[in-house]
C-alpha cells in the first residue's frame, strides 16, 4: 500500500502520527509542495493507494479523481473540504473520511484574527520595521478599540470568540449572517443587524462563514463600497469570501484603511501576487489551524481512519 500525505508545508506529518503502525510494507510520502497543475497532480498521485489531504490545500475535483486509478481512500483533515468531489468518490467507490482535529484551534483562529485587527489598528508592522531601521514614533495612531464598532459576518463558534474579545476592549458588536437570529446574536451580547448596517457602521469587518457556493464572494465592490474610509477589513476565514479584485482595488485607492488577510484566494499565495506590496495590508500565512497539537491531532486521526479502513471498520465521515 503507498499512501501519499500532501501539503505538508512544515515536514511534520511523519513525526506527528504512528505511521509504522501500519502493514509492513506500508510506503508513506509525504509532501511539502502544492501542486496546483491537476495534470502534474495526476502524474504524482497515480501510484498512491491513499492520499492524506490537508484540509482545503489541493483540489480534487471529478476529473482529477478519476484519473487516478489506484486510489481506493481519501483522508481530509478537517471536519469538511468542499474542494474533494465527494460524488466522484462515491461513483468510484473510493472512500472518503475526516480526521479531526484539536478543539484548541477554534480559538487559535479567533486569536490571529485579533492580532490581525490590533496589528492594523496600532500599526505595528510598521511601527517594527522603523524600529529596525533605527527609527522612532514616526507616526501618530489616532485610532483607539473602545468605542468603535465590530461587525461580524458570521457568528458561529470563531464568530463567537472574536465577539467577546471585541467586547473586552469596549467595542460595540454587531453581526449579521444569512441565517443568523436575534435570539442567537443576544446569547453572546451581540446586535443582529442587516448586512448593509454592517458594512456602513463598522470600523472593523471581520469575516467568519463557511465558504459554499452560497457565501462566494459574499463581500464585493457593493459592501466595500459602503465601509467608512476609516475602517478595516480582516479575514481569517476563506479567500474566496471576498471579491479580490474589488477589495484590491479598494486599497490601492485608500478607499478603506486596510486589511488584515491570514486566507487568500490561491495558497499558497503567489510570490508575486500584488497584496505583498500594499503598505496598508497585514499578511499572515493561513495561521489560524496551524498549532502543533491540532496538526498532531490531524495526522494521528488520519493513521486511525486508515487502519479502520484496512480493517474494514467504520470511518469518520465529512461534514460533521
Amino acid at each position: 500500500m503507498k499512501i501519499a500525505i500532501l501539503d505538508d508545508y512544515q515536514q511534520v506529518a511523519m513525526q506527528s502520527a504512528d505511521w509504522i503502525s501500519l502493514p509492513a510494507g506500508t510506503e508513506v510520502n509525504s509532501f511539502a509542495d502544492t501542486i496546483a497543475d491537476q495534470d502534474g497532480l495526476v502524474r504524482r498521485l497515480q501510484p498512491y493507494d491513499v492520499i492524506v489531504a490537508m484540509r482545503e490545500r489541493t483540489r480534487f475535483p471529478a476529473q482529477g479523481i478519476d484519473a487516478l486509478p489506484n486510489l481506493r481512500l481519501i483522508v481530509s483533515t478537517g471536519g469538511r473540504n468542499p474542494s474533494i468531489d465527494a460524488e466522484a468518490c462515491a461513483r468510484r467507490k473510493i472512500a472518503l473520511c475526516s480526521a479531526h482535529g484539536a478543539a484548541s484551534s477554534n480559538s487559535s483562529t479567533a486569536e490571529v484574527t485579533w492580532s490581525l485587527v490590533l496589528a492594523l489598528v496600532k500599526r505595528i508592522p510598521q511601527a517594527d520595521k522603523a524600529m529596525h531601521a533605527g527609527g522612532w514614533q514616526e507616526s501618530v495612531i489616532t485610532e483607539s478599540l473602545a468605542g468603535k464598532t465590530l461587525g461580524l459576518l458570521g457568528l458561529g463558534r470563531l464568530g463567537k470568540y472574536v465577539a467577546k474579545y471585541g467586547q473586552a476592549f469596549g467595542m460595540n458588536v454587531i453581526a449579521w449572517s444569512p441565517h443568523l437570529t436575534d435570539e442567537r446574536a443576544a446569547e453572546v451580547s451581540v446586535r443582529r443587524v442587516s448586512k448593509e448596517t454592517l458594512f456602513t457602521q463598522s470600523d472593523v469587518v471581520s469575516l467568519h462563514l463557511v465558504s459554499n457556493a452560497a457565501t462566494r464572494g459574499i463581500v464585493g465592490a457593493a459592501e466595500i463600497a459602503a465601509m467608512k474610509p476609516t475602517a478595516y477589513i480582516v479575514n481569517t476565514s476563506r479567500g474566496a469570501l471576498i471579491d479580490e479584485q474589488a477589495l484590491i482595488g479598494a486599497l490601492q485607492a485608500r478607499r478603506i484603511a486596510g486589511a488584515g488577510l491570514d486566507v487568500f484566494w490561491t495558497e499558497p499565495l503567489q510570490k508575486d501576487h500584488i497584496v505583498r506590496r500594499l503598505d496598508n495590508v497585514v499578511l499572515t500565512p493561513h495561521l489560524g489551524y496551524v498549532v502543533d497539537e491540532n496538526l498532531k491531532m490531524f495526522y494521528q486521526n488520519a493513521v486511525k481512519n486508515i487502519r479502520s479502513w484496512i480493517a474494514g471498520e467504520p470511518l469518520t465521515p465529512m461534514g460533521r
